[in-house]
């Protein structure tokens, strides 16, 4: 990373970490653009820029970590074991996350409280299911098998991804005292190689 990128990534950081703590102190909706600007010490114009819209604020650290990992799996062999490459798709998303737990839960709260930040939430997650369902249709597709079919089996495998880490990072959030992110996904992981989810397999 060249210095203007590096920059470019501590100003970005800087603005999203003054936002959150401003978010967290006033709430979302009582926060202004122009508040947050100022306490990251750059113009609205340079934070719009940066981040178009507030809830963008918020779901920047979900979406990163989200399609971080995605792009990690895109960029894997075409012979990877798919429900081996799917394990550490989720263990890449919730190793992120937990690295971060304050954010994570700051994200959910926001989220509880603000229709348009729910809105949005819900929006990054069934984006990154859908390009996942994709980069699956084109490593399971083969001659002798229906196009729908694979792309059936695409689909239903991305939602099971999905919701293993949204019930896994809901659990966690839910009891910040008790539980702990690595045993919800070791449960999980459990029952994906154990045959409790169906996943697909690349076909010979």
């Amino acid at each position: 990373m060249g210095l203007r990128e590096l920059k470019r990534e501590r100003t970005r950081r800087l603005i999203s970490d003054k936002a959150f703590e401003l978010f967290t102190d006033h709430g979302f909706g009582r926060t202004t653009v122009e508040q947050i600007a100022a306490a990251a010490e750059v113009g609205p114009s340079t934070l719009y820029r940066y981040f178009p819209t507030k809830e963008r604020l918020v779901l920047e650290f979900v979406e990163e970590s989200l399609f971080g990992a995605l792009n990690w799996f895109r960029d894997q062999p075409p012979e990877l074991d798919l429900p081996d490459g799917l394990q550490s798709v989720i263990e890449r998303v919730l190793d992120q996350l937990e690295q971060n737990p304050d954010r994570v839960r700051a994200v959910y709260e926001l989220a509880d409280q603000t229709l348009s930040v729910s809105a949005s939430l819900a929006e990054v997650t069934w984006r990154w299911r859908n390009e996942l369902a994709v980069e699956l249709t084109r490593r399971i597709a083969s001659d002798s098998v229906k196009f729908t079919t694979v792309e059936f089996t695409a689909a239903l495998a991305a939602g099971t991804v999905m919701n293993i880490v949204e019930v896994v990072v809901q659990t966690w959030v839910d009891n910040p005292d008790g539980t702990q992110v690595k045993d919800l996904a070791n449960e999980a992981m459990g029952l994906l190689r154990g045959g409790g989810f169906p996943l697909p397999t690349v076909q010979p």
